[in-house]
């Protein structure tokens, strides 16, 4: 048959669609799982941590976390007077600390108030 010319058509060349899918798994497996696994072991050691200090929920627990998270591992002193007004001086110190420690984060990190 004369301009047949289904055989250009039939099979499409994907190798930008699997070099792009192969980079996003590599991506994945090199940076983000490490990434996780070191966030989620050192939530844990904070978690751990903390319990030590304080007796709290763990609804209170991670809602600490992210505060801290937030505000670079110092607790804002909205915090301080509102969710965590029954913390005291030499606890937040404490907690602070286990949170650097548990991140490694700086020991002074910037104090930022919201």
């Amino acid at each position: 048959m004369v301009n047949d010319t289904a055989d250009y058509y039939r099979y499409f060349d994907a190798t930008p669609h699997a070099e792009f899918l192969y980079h996003c798994v590599e991506t994945t497996v090199e940076h983000d799982l490490p990434e996780e696994v070191a966030y989620l072991e050192g939530y844990d050691r904070f978690v751990r941590g903390v319990q030590e200090v304080v007796d709290m929920p763990a609804s209170t627990l991670d809602l600490l976390h992210r505060f801290l998270h937030q505000n670079g591992g110092v607790l804002s002193k909205r915090a301080r007077t509102n969710e965590f007004l029954k913390l005291r001086d030499q606890e937040i110190e404490r907690i602070e600390r286990l949170y650097r420690d548990s991140h490694d984060a700086p020991d002074s990190p910037p104090a930022q108030d919201q």
